[in-house]
């Protein structure tokens, strides 16, 4: 077993909805690329400060994070972030702590990702190997 480690950009939303509304010029929009970390056991993205910071992100409001080790931490909470990873995309909010870029469960979930811990590689899931699908429950 060992880490696995994706390239990743990160940019922000609302600079990307103020482009779409051409109240933005495209160089003034706030991306940052990373190697992040992939960790099934973080539920949210995790951003450090400075890469908050560096994207221009507000910070909405605060929630608890609960570490592995059963500490827990007041932080912050950004407004969305887009995520590219291995071609595909997806908008979540991030918990602003530590020092390095992760994706966590739910990032992997809306992206149809799967992780290689022996391999130390994330990959597409097989059965959706062009795009990602999104599972929905229909109540009847």
């Amino acid at each position: 077993m060992g880490e696995v480690r994706a390239k990743v950009k990160l940019t922000n939303a609302a600079d990307l909805a103020l482009l779409r509304r051409n109240m933005l010029p495209p160089d003034k929009v706030h991306f940052f690329e990373a190697d992040a970390l992939i960790d099934t056991g973080a539920v949210s993205l995790i951003l450090p400060s400075f890469v908050a910071e560096q994207l221009g992100l507000a910070r909405l409001f605060k929630q608890v994070a609960e570490y592995a080790d059963g500490r827990r931490d007041e932080v912050d909470v950004t407004e969305p972030v887009l995520i590219e990873v291995l071609g595909r995309q997806t908008h979540e909010e991030a918990l602003v702590l530590g020092d390095e870029v992760i994706l966590g469960q739910t990032t992997l979930e809306k992206t149809d990702l799967h992780v290689d811990c022996r391999e130390h590689r994330l990959f597409p899931n097989p059965a959706h190997p062009d795009q990602p699908v999104q599972k929905v429950k229909l109540l009847k």
